[in-house]
């Protein structure tokens, strides 16, 4: 009696593309990783972007870019509205982020990432790319536990109570930046900690969903919209709260958003307005970090580290990756 093991076509579409996705940031890590330490912040950003490219028209989806690098067809970007993929295959919606930390790779500094993230098509936030105001913490707390609106320092406050110790055993992760001083000082007037990071707040979002490894509750600040949408779809696969708002500060700015389906540009989002549908995310270290080790040129080997996560089952991988067929990794 011959048994065997029946997978939905769906399901195995996914579990396929969950592979696949590691490839695509893999390989654009590991070409923005060659420049490490150049100083080239646009050199490293476009081999990152080429090497996205070239894996992503070779999946078996029908793909839009909806959170890419630019909103008109600038030539080396991944743009908005970009087709990619062999147009066979299920239609997804992508946001990518092909080298987050441009800076911290040029400079050769921790936190440098490839990322991306895919998600039924017609599901993820079409969000231009303005600033955004982001607040989010991990996962275990009821709905509403912070609030966007509210002060940093009632925010930890409130989140300090929820966990049930002090605000002083409390960390904030914030964006280094002139524009975050109130923040910062708001944090710190309750005692509460604040770490510090020079870029990359996908990076900075998904620590707060693990706060036991990575000693983060919170990361409050504004940043990036397209980053915005990426985080929202990470915690969307491993569980946390996010809260955000465009920031629409000019006509022009209201005019793009408002071309792009924004209708409300006051509108605080939730991670389930952000990531409506089933996604996958990945993640690839450039350079090593608290989130993922950087990758590794040894003599006839590549080494990489990646984390890939699935909404639909709450799966998280780290895939760490020895590659000896290096000629993959060079221009076709």
């Amino acid at each position: 009696m011959s048994t065997h093991i029946s997978v939905p076509p769906q399901l195995l579409l996914e579990r396929i593309l969950t592979l696949e996705i590691v490839r695509v940031t893999e390989r654009a890590a590991v070409s923005a990783a060659r420049l490490r330490g150049h100083g080239q912040e646009k050199a490293a950003d476009q081999a990152a972007v080429d090497a996205m490219r070239r894996e992503l028209n070779k999946l078996p989806i029908e793909g839009t870019i909806v959170i890419g690098e630019g909103e008109r067809d600038e030539a080396p970007m991944l743009f908005i509205g970009e087709k990619v993929g062999l147009n066979a295959g299920p239609q997804v919606d992508i946001a990518v982020d092909p080298l987050e930390g441009t800076t911290l790779c040029a400079k050769n500094m921790p936190g440098a990432i490839a990322t991306m993230a895919m998600a039924d098509g017609g599901t993820l936030l079409h969000a231009p790319d303005v600033y955004m105001e982001k607040l989010a913490v991990g996962p275990g707390y009821s709905k509403g536990v912070v609030e966007l609106d509210a002060s940093p320092a009632d925010n930890v406050r409130r989140l300090a109570k929820a966990k049930g110790v002090e605000p002083a055993a409390i960390t904030v992760l914030v964006l280094d930046r002139p524009r975050h001083a109130d923040i910062i000082a708001g944090v710190r007037s309750t005692g509460a900690a604040v770490r510090l990071i020079t870029d990359g707040d996908v990076a900075g979002v998904i620590h707060c969903a693990d706060p036991d490894n990575t000693g983060v509750d919170m990361y409050i600040g504004t940043g990036g919209a397209p980053e915005g949408v990426l985080a929202a779809a990470a915690l969307r696969c491993i569980g946390g709260q996010m809260q955000c708002r465009l920031i629409l500060d000019s006509d022009e700015k209201r005019e793009r958003a408002r071309k792009m389906g924004v209708i409300d540009p006051k509108m605080i989002y939730g991670i389930e307005d952000m990531v409506r549908g089933d996604c996958l995310f990945a993640a690839t270290g450039v350079t090593t970090g608290s989130l993922l080790s950087g990758v590794k040129f040894r003599k006839d080997v590549i080494e990489t580290e990646t984390v890939v996560m699935r909404s639909v089952t709450g799966t998280v991988r780290y895939i760490k990756a020895e590659h000896r067929q290096l000629d993959k990794f060079h221009l076709d």
